[in-house]
Formats: structure tokens, C-alpha cells, sequence
């Protein structure tokens, strides 16, 4: 079986390195030149962590990466703590697995690592699907060069703008959210005194907040924050932002967040989309998988982990039944509710970050401070059901 896989990211790289793991051929077009991921962090939980430990790749994940003493929420002006709940001390024996924070540009050079190693896996750069057609018994991929390829099967992991759900779902309609974000990435050694704590820290404030976390075993430190405005909606990742407006936005506001903004040489921004569950992934020889499939906001960091779980559960599933279109489908079945449901969780939490007047704050923030104060262990419960699950488990293979 050939599998030709349209994305060279984090879900493409992933997917390519579970089917190769089920002695499936995988065939990846990327249409970069270079493998180069963008300057951000990404958070990898213990959901996801155990695919990359079924696939051998844990230590080297975590040795390139950084592993956060604890969650908290924090006060944006002033900082005091709504919640601080541990994760070091704890993940590892409760889920089976580590939560790390690990530079998407290292992640990825681990991921190429591995795909380099392992017959059976095509890297193709420069190479970028504009369609495909597909019959009974194959699926023909056409390149942007004009070539075409044959194979089994075509999974789109091509993103947000994904060429493959265009063709088969037609153009999708999201929904400007009035959100902004803006990402940086500054060494520590730029910081001061005023270096964010050893752990994935979510400051909120009323239509706005910020997320801050270490990388690189703690040599560097990642930024985003989220503004409510409505000038501007470019989706893009690559736009640079203005540090002055950038400052502005967070003036009055702890300054742990305001001297990464000050010290950032590279500050980038992007306009935040809603889009509502697709009505199918599947059709026919073709899938989708991670942001082609379900582009969520990322107000739960589990979309690269939501693109890793796709991957190992397509690998198994293809693995499972010889009739391949059954077996996207049922990859599809799997898959779907999980991964709608962090979708909707995402949203709603965008209303917890950004609550607006001080009773709403009051409101939607007390019932966290109180039971962070009586129930510490609650913190870590109330993620069991994301944290805890375990898609190699779940596909019995």
C-alpha cells in the first residue's frame, strides 16, 4: 500500500512515520523548499506524547525540549494566581506520559530525522498537491508541476487552507472571531529579572491575554497573546506586528508579558477564525487529517496534538482493514466527536480568557479560585479527559 500525504507539518511528517510503523509506504509533498518551521513554541501533552513513544521518539522530543513545573492562570494587571496546578511531579505517573514545550522548528527536525532514517518514507519538497482524482481502485495526485502521482490513498494534512478539503468539500466560510494574536520568541538572557515562570502560564484579562512558557531546556522564552479588535483580519502566521500598537494593547499589564513584548525582534501577528465541524473528512481514497480536517483556536494548545492523535489513529486503521475506503472511514468515526468537542472547549474558553467586567471575571473565574484553594487536585482531573487519553490504546494495535 502507497499513501501519498499532501503537508510536510508536524501532522504530514507524523502521519508519514505511524504508517510507516504499520509497514505502510508513505509518499509526503511539501510545497516548501525547506523544512523550516516557523519561530513559536508549540505544547506537546501526554495525549500526544504517547504516539510519539509508541513510534520511539519520546526522549529525543523531550531532550530538545523543555518540561513546565505546573499550569497556572494569572491575573494579567498585577499578577496574582487563579490556579497553579503541577505538572512535572505529576503527569508522568497520572497520564503515563510528559507534557513538554518544544520549538516547533525543533520538532519538526526531529520528526525529518526520523523520516530520514526509515525506508519506506518519500520526503518531496518544493512539491506542493493541487488535486486529485480518484476511481475504484486508486487515487491519482496532481502536483503543482504537473506531474501526477499514483497511489492508494491521499491524506490532505495541507492545513487551513488544506487544497485537498477544497476540492472535496468546496471553499469553507469561517468566521472572523475578533480576535488577534501576536507570537514572539525572545532568549531569557534579554529578560532581566523579569523571566516567565518555569511553567505554561495563561494570563487573562478583560479582551485580551496572553500565554507564556520556556523552550529549549529553558534558553528561550515563547509569547502569544490574544487581542479582541476588529481592524484587521488577516490570516496569516508571517505578518509582522507593530511593537508600539503591540504595547499599547498590554500597557498596565505584568511585566513579564510586557518586557517579551519590548525585547521581541520579531513580532508576528494573525487574525483568528472559527469554523464549524465539517459534515465529513472521508470521501473515498481521500482524508483529512489535523488542521484540514478540524482548524480549531488555540485556546487549549491541542491543535498540533489533535493532528498527532489523527495520525496514529489513520495509520492503525488502514492497518486494520483491507478494504481501504472502510478503513477511512473508520478513521473518520474515531476521530470525529473527540476531536469536535476540543474544538467547541477551545471556543468556550476564549470567553474564561477574556471576561469583560469585574463581575463577569468574578463570575466565570471564581469558581477555578475556589477550587484550586480546596481541591487542589482537581486541576489536573478536570484534564483527565484529554490528558488521559490514549489513541494507541484506543486503536488496540
Amino acid at each position: 500500500m502507497i499513501v501519498i500525504i499532501s503537508g510536510g507539518g508536524i501532522g504530514g511528517l507524523t502521519a508519514a512515520l505511524c504508517l510507516n510503523h504499520f509497514g505502510i509506504e508513505a509518499e509526503i509533498h511539501e510545497k516548501a523548499p525547506e523544512l523550516l518551521e516557523i519561530g513559536a513554541g508549540i505544547q506537546i501533552s501526554p495525549n500526544a506524547m504517547k504516539v510519539f513513544q509508541a513510534l520511539g521518539l519520546d526522549d529525543k522530543i523531550v531532550a530538545a525540549g523543555f518540561l513546565p513545573e505546573a499550569i497556572e492562570i494569572r491575573r494579567g494587571e498585577g499578577g496574582s494566581h487563579l490556579i497553579k496546578t503541577p505538572l512535572k511531579s505529576k503527569t508522568e505517573k497520572r497520564y503515563g506520559a510528559p507534557y513538554v514545550h518544544i520549538h516547533r522548528a525543533d520538532l519538526v527536525a526531529c520528526l525529518k530525522a526520523a523520516v530520514s532514517e526509515r525506508s519506506g518514507i518519500l520526503l518531496n519538497l518544493a512539491s506542493s498537491v493541487v488535486g486529485f482524482r480518484q476511481s475504484d481502485a486508486a487515487v491519482s495526485v496532481e502536483l503543482e508541476s504537473g506531474q501526477t502521482h499514483d497511489a492508494d490513498a491521499l491524506i490532505g494534512a495541507d492545513g487551513i487552507h488544506s487544497a485537498v478539503r477544497h476540492q472535496m468539500l468546496g471553499p469553507d466560510a469561517p468566521r472572523f472571531t475578533g480576535n488577534v494574536a501576536l507570537r514572539a520568541v525572545v532568549s531569557v538572557k534579554e529578560l532581566g529579572s523579569n523571566i516567565p515562570a518555569p511553567t505554561a502560564c495563561a494570563w487573562v484579562g478583560s479582551g485580551k491575554h496572553a500565554v507564556t512558557y520556556l523552550l529549549r531546556g529553558g534558553e528561550l522564552a515563547n509569547l502569544v497573546a490574544v487581542v479582541e479588535r476588529g481592524d484587521w483580519q488577516i490570516e496569516s502566521w508571517s505578518e509582522p506586528a507593530n511593537k508600539e500598537e503591540a504595547l499599547r494593547d498590554f500597557a498596565g499589564w505584568h511585566p513579564i508579558v510586557t518586557d517579551m513584548l519590548e525585547a521581541s525582534d520579531e513580532l508576528y501577528r494573525w487574525a483568528l477564525f472559527d469554523r464549524d465541524p465539517l459534515t465529513s473528512w472521508v470521501s473515498g481514497r481521500a482524508a483529512l487529517l489535523g488542521d484540514a480536517a478540524h482548524p480549531m483556536l488555540p485556546f487549549m494548545a491541542q491543535g498540533a496534538a489533535m493532528a498527532i492523535e489523527d495520525a496514529w489513529a489513520l495509520a492503525a486503521s488502514l492497518s486494520l482493514r483491507n478494504d481501504l475506503p472502510e478503513a477511512l472511514r473508520d478513521y473518520q468515526n474515531v476521530r470525529y466527536a473527540r476531536a469536535s468537542k476540543v474544538q467547541a472547549k477551545s471556543r468556550a474558553n476564549a470567553d474564561l480568557f477574556h471576561a469583560g467586567t469585574f463581575s463577569e471575571r468574578v463570575i466565570r473565574q471564581a469558581p477555578i479560585r475556589i477550587a484550586d484553594r480546596v481541591a487542589p487536585q482537581l486541576g489536573l482531573q478536570q484534564q483527565d479527559w484529554i490528558y488521559g487519553y490514549d489513541i494507541v490504546e484506543a486503536m488496540g494495535v
